[in-house]
């Protein structure tokens, strides 16, 4: 990019900044398009990304609201990481995916994912299981969570239970219920929280009359676990007609973090260069990396600015220097390749402009000069210094100047500053 106001403080470079901007915002865009992609998946009800009423993303929303670190994993193994006694571990409905083996020609799981509660639980984590899909039975921390269905025929239509006050917090909401919600499978190591009492079919005289739990909790070791037969609760369409703060709050037991698994529904976190980042914390690193490669591009183009010349006399090629190094100084002011030539021989004839004027008339030197000036820009430097040193010394003398032939280059005499440099 030449510069036409040589008066001017400073002209900005816009060719670095541009070629780094453009390179980090596609790769951006990529990884934007990636992450929907992959939200995109989602489709089981009460995953947290959901804001349609089957989803939980309201719950997760007034978490944040309220002050809480919400993080939503797609990582089923990062629960490790967590700091057990400051996160509650959500787990709403859904499937282990990963978590399922055949015995016996049967399937069932492989309990990787009761693993994970156990893990979590010894080291003092609270965990609120909601709807799980299936029976999970802990042998080492004796604890089983268990959904029981209705066998009758009949259907029971949507609800509100009232919860136990002697067991919540003062003021909490009522539990809704959907058409036919299971009840969870207790026992005397369970504090029941929501109850309420079986409705049996008259016609049913075998079936169980007794109270129902539909939300209770218990400690494991050092950590707590409660658990929901369902999740009509917290879905969006429930907290939207009737917010449950104070239910809310209580099911995290005051830690601060909040943890969710989306692994359950779809959401799986593939082990490439974004798993390894987030996974080992390398986040500074990546954004060094970044620093690194912008700068190395910038560096590349140009500075991001080019300081004006002191004054439209100023040297452009410095004493003792060769053509190559000379044009590699215009380049590294961006101006284009093909102008090297040109705005050389305009800043001579600015310098020089009698010395210039007797070289574009002179019959030999005329055309060599028309020529040099539509050359590439070495070879057309290397022309144009030979003109100039010519002149320069056939204006020493006549008897110099009959003995060097315009039509065949000669040796270059003894370069002075003047000679050495193109004003």
């Amino acid at each position: 990019m030449s510069d036409s106001r040589p008066k001017e403080g400073m002209v900005l470079n816009w060719r670095g900044p541009l070629l780094a901007g453009g390179i980090f915002a596609a790769v951006f865009a990529i990884l934007l398009l990636m992450a929907h992609q992959n939200q995109s998946t989602t489709s089981d009800m009460g995953s947290s990304l959901r804001e349609d009423p089957y989803g939980t993303s309201l719950l997760f929303y007034a978490y944040a609201r309220a002050g809480y670190q919400v993080k939503r994993s797609q990582d089923e193994d990062s629960l490790s990481d967590q700091n057990a006694e400051k996160t509650t571990a959500f787990f709403i409905g859904g499937y282990p995916y990963n978590d399922w083996e055949f015995q016996k020609g049967n399937l069932r799981s492989a309990g990787k994912f009761r693993g994970r509660l156990e893990e979590f639980l010894a080291r003092g984590g609270r965990i609120v299981l909601i709807q799980p899909a299936w029976k999970l039975k802990s042998e080492s921390q004796v604890w089983e969570v268990e959904n029981k269905w209705n066998e009758t025929p009949h259907e029971s239509g949507p609800t509100w239970i009232s919860p136990d006050i002697r067991e919540m917090q003062a003021g909490s909401e009522k539990m809704y219920l959907g058409a036919d919600a299971p009840w969870l499978k207790t026992d005397e190591h369970w504090t029941a929280l929501y109850s309420g009492p079986a409705k049996a079919d008259a016609k049913d005289t075998k079936a169980d009359t007794s109270g129902r739990v539909y939300m209770a909790m218990r400690r494991v070791g050092n950590g707590e676990l409660i658990a929901a037969s369902q999740e009509s609760f917290l879905l969006n369409e429930a907290i939207k007609k009737r917010p449950n703060p104070v239910v809310l709050d209580f099911l995290t037991g005051g830690r601060p973090v909040i943890w969710v698994d989306e692994t359950l529904h779809g959401l799986q976190q593939n082990q490439g260069v974004l798993w390894l980042v987030q996974r080992y914390r390398l986040q500074a690193a990546l954004m060094l990396f970044w620093a690194a490669l912008l700068g190395l591009l910038w560096s590349m183009s140009g500075d991001l600015v080019r300081r004006p010349r002191r004054d439209q006399n100023a040297h452009i090629v410095r004493h003792g220097e060769s053509a190559g190094v000379a044009a590699r100084h215009l380049l590294q002011r961006s101006i284009p390749s093909e102008q090297v030539v040109v705005e050389c021989w305009e800043q001579y004839r600015r310098r020089s402009p009698q010395d210039a004027q007797a070289i574009s008339v002179d019959p030999g030197r005329g055309p060599r000069l028309r020529a040099a000036l539509a050359q590439p820009a070495l070879a057309g430097y290397k022309e144009l210094s030979q003109l100039i040193a010519e002149r320069r010394a056939s204006a020493k003398g006549p008897a110099h100047a009959d003995r060097v032939a315009p039509d065949r280059p000669t040796a270059a005499p003894k370069r002075i500053p003047e000679e050495a440099r193109i004003a």
